[in-house]
């Protein structure tokens, strides 16, 4: 009997390492799509590089929000990630989420001239129908990229689709400063949205006492010239 059971000890203690192996091959394998945006997140430019190197597409979307890992590394901040995929060859800087948000406008909303600057300079587009990076930029108050941006050529007057402009953006924000900035680097304080309102008319409805003053000294002087 004895010598039964050893037996069988022996002969489980033969099959262990083969149903090691078995069990070790049943474990999930993570797609490269899961390790590339779970990457982004975690701002890991080596995972990144490694997936880049099996020849993993850089402008891949992402399923929820259609967001490539350009735009999720401006979302996270995570400057790694960014910095490697500013060297990839094939990267399209210019890919639109589901929202129609670009990697450019992002970084503007978020006032993230470190982002917004490399873009620019990598060549991100600027001008485009719709919602553009001034309109972001004015809405979030960021001079520094307000003034990158109409350096670079960014359309002053650009009309959202419902025909609001930055300056009107400024306004909402109660962004005084961004305001004068852009009435001095000659917006069109006369144009008005879909709903018939101007950039005083927003200011006038939210009572900014400064901004109407602004506004209104600003067109009576135009009027004069």
């Amino acid at each position: 009997m004895a010598v039964d059971i050893a037996r069988r000890q022996l002969l489980v203690l033969a099959v262990l390492p083969d149903m090691s192996s078995f069990f070790e091959a049943l474990k999930p394998v993570p797609d490269s799509y899961s390790e590339w945006f779970r990457a982004v997140q975690a701002d890991d430019d080596r995972k990144l590089q490694q997936l880049l190197a099996r020849g993993f597409d850089p402008n891949t979307l992402e399923h929820e929000r259609y967001d490539t890992a350009l735009i999720l590394a401006v979302r996270h901040n995570a400057k790694k990630v960014f910095a490697l995929l500013m060297t990839t060859p094939s990267l399209n800087l210019d890919t639109r989420s589901k929202n129609g948000d670009t990697a450019l406008m992002i970084a503007a909303f978020q006032s993230n001239v470190l982002f917004a600057t490399e873009l620019i300079e990598k060549g991100a587009e600027i001008n485009r129908p719709g919602w553009t990076a001034l309109h972001y930029a004015a809405s979030a108050g960021c001079d520094a990229i307000v003034k990158i941006l109409l350096e670079n050529a960014a359309y002053i007057d650009a009309e959202s689709p419902n025909k609001t402009t930055p300056l009107m953006m400024a306004v909402r924000g109660a962004h005084l400063a961004t305001v004068q900035l852009l009435l001095d680097e000659g917006a069109d304080a006369t144009l008005k949205n879909e709903l018939g309102l101007s950039a005083l008319d927003i200011a006038e409805a939210q009572s900014q006492q400064k901004i109407i003053s602004l506004l209104r000294s600003f067109l009576r002087s135009d009027t004069d010239n």
